[in-house]
């Protein structure tokens, strides 16, 4: 059943500003209904003056008649599919556009709990449904609709007695209708499921190519991607059996009435109730009537698809944020660069039962370096990504020089952060746009002193187009450390007060880390720094450092404070002296 909500929602949102030109489509549809009606009616004075009165004086004018009739009928029905198409892709535009405004807008929680996959087929499979209903199904109903109106007011005017038993064909229709589109509704939302696995697949595919080739996993993946393929085509099969399973029903069902009628029309001819022109003129408006019924009965189907895809397309526009991003609230006013953790604590809404973060308590003195040790899986880059609110806590409270961070724009806040992760995030853009992407604002030339201090120069100049070098998707066309130290880079250009590094040097060799190291001591100077480290010169240079275990704070202090009370951060430090 179609909810009178998504139908409301999809007028109030997306159509209704198109709403001139969809009138001007149904103008056209009325042209199309009159021209389709005027040909049939037009076989009762050709069938009567000509054939059997042999008036000569209409057999000009009667064929005239009916070519303009076709004619336009064509260029009406021309433009009305040509608005409608124009409107449906707008329509789709608008729909693309805000769900990936929803997307780039959403808490990272959110599109992590969700493979891109699935998306992507959100984004494709299901505004195309969208469209396909707005520009075939709705004009249909216009059109078709309306032909089937006029061309039944013929059959009318010509005997209303098959008029009535032709009809009846009619409620049979729309009963086959309303049964194949409960049943595409279902299959539809099926297909869509294996479009957005098929879409999961390809991303995986792509993007674990060389592991594939290592691991020989080849005739392996040949095997789960025909799986994946199968199971779409599937889906798609049984689509296209409902979608056509209405022609054999209707075919039989005109089959019939047709054969009563003509039993029927004999009768009346016979007994002279009946005219042979009447006849023809009536069989005739009667046959193209059929055509019509049996397209809206696929528009019903088709209509089913469309919401069902807006039903799952609309709850991803209205993705409800948790992380607010205040915008209408007061700026942060940053000066010393303190950070307070009280009592926070964390778990993803997703798995409520695992507590990644419990009862932190922690402070981050201003423009100073504090060190986050631990195993992996602590909890040390869920801690570190709360500063900047990509995470906000279950319980508990930041504050950032006094201020509760969840109470202030957030613009303000992020616009003084600058975060090297070890998972370095690039744009399959040039080298000058990745490091601009920081501050788009900043010249060519603070581009340059940027990849200067980050130890960039070197390989840059060596690229055959320099800065304006193309370097493929996530950077694959560069090794690990020259993607890091663009990402390093970045948060150089930013000249940000709170810088963020989650293991900015682990893609590095021991002669650039060097370098490296040199750069980050400058970029750090007099700034807040949280460093994730495992690397002992990270922690060595740090002014205070948490031990973090199991979501939890276990010891705090200096290097040579936790060498003393702190089991765990001293067999921490003798891995690493071994690793060294």
């Amino acid at each position: 059943m179609i909810k009178s909500k998504t139908f409301k929602r999809l007028y109030k949102d997306y159509t209704s500003k198109f709403l001139g030109k969809i009138v001007l489509a149904a103008v056209f549809s009325v042209l199309v209904a009159l021209s389709t009606s005027a040909t049939a009616w037009l076989l009762d004075p050709a069938i009567e003056k000509i054939f059997i009165n042999k008036d000569q004086t209409l057999i000009i004018l009667i064929p005239i008649a009916i070519i303009i009739a076709f004619s336009a009928k064509g260029i009406s029905l021309y433009f009305a599919k040509l608005i409608m198409i124009n409107v449906s892709e707008e329509v789709k535009k608008i729909l693309q556009t805000d769900m990936l405004k929803s997307f780039i807008k959403a808490d990272t929680e959110i599109i992590d709990n969700n493979h891109s996959g699935k998306y992507i087929s959100n984004l494709n499979f299901d505004v195309n449904q969208i469209t396909r209903m707005l520009s075939e199904a709705y004009l249909s109903i216009f059109k078709d609709g309306l032909t089937l109106i006029g061309l039944l007011c013929v059959m009318f005017f010509q005997n209303w007695k098959l008029s009535l038993i032709a009809i009846i064909m009619i409620p049979l229709a729309s009963i086959t209708a309303k049964i194949l589109g409960k049943r595409m509704s279902k299959i539809s939302t099926q297909a869509q499921e294996k479009s957005g696995d098929l879409n999961r697949y390809l991303i995986d595919l792509f993007k674990n190519h060389k592991i594939i080739k290592i691991f020989q996993r080849e005739n392996f993946e040949e095997n789960r991607s025909e799986k994946f393929v199968n199971d779409l085509k599937e889906k798609s099969a049984k689509i296209s059996a409902v979608y056509i399973r209405s022609a054999p029903v209707m075919e039989i069902l005109t089959g019939i009435m047709i054969a009563i009628l003509i039993f029927y029309s004999g009768k009346l001819i016979i007994s002279g109730e009946l005219a042979i022109n009447n006849f023809f003129s009536f069989l005739a408006a009667m046959m193209l009537a059929y055509q019509p019924v049996k397209t809206l009965t696929k528009v019903n189907v088709a209509i089913f698809q469309g919401f069902a895809a807006a039903d799952r397309i609309l709850p991803i526009i209205d993705i409800n944020n948790e992380i607010n991003l205040n915008e209408d609230k007061e700026k942060l006013n940053i000066s010393d660069g303190n950070i307070i953790f009280q009592n926070v604590n964390f778990t993803y809404k997703s798995n409520p039962g695992n507590v990644v973060l419990q009862n932190i308590n922690a402070n981050f003195a201003g423009g100073k370096m504090t060190a986050l040790v631990g195993h992996s899986g602590s909890g040390k880059s869920t801690l570190l990504n709360m500063v900047p609110r990509i995470y906000a806590p279950t319980n508990g409270n930041i504050h950032l020089d006094n201020q509760d961070i969840s109470e202030f724009n957030l613009a303000s806040l992020r616009s003084e952060i600058s975060i090297v992760d070890q998972n370095t995030t690039l744009f399959d853009d040039t080298i000058l746009n990745n490091i601009k992407y920081a501050r788009p604002e900043a010249s060519n030339e603070e581009v340059y002193e940027a990849a200067e201090q980050s130890m960039c120069t070197e390989f840059i100049n060596n690229l055959e187009n320099g800065y304006e070098t193309m370097i493929g998707e996530n950077g694959v066309k560069l090794s690990g450390g020259e993607k890091q130290r663009l990402s390093i880079a970045r948060a150089f250009l930013k000249k940000s007060k709170i810088i963020l590094l989650d293991e900015a040097t682990s893609s590095l060799d021991s002669e650039t880390e060097e370098k490296i190291q040199k750069a980050l001591t400058q970029l750090t100077l007099d700034k807040t720094t949280i460093v994730i480290a495992h690397r002992l010169s990270t922690i060595l240079s740090s002014d205070n450092i948490y031990v973090v275990d199991k979501g939890k704070i276990i010891n705090s202090g200096t290097h040579e404070v936790l060498l003393k009370k702190s089991l765990v951060y001293k067999n921490f430090y003798e891995r690493q002296i071994k690793k060294n």
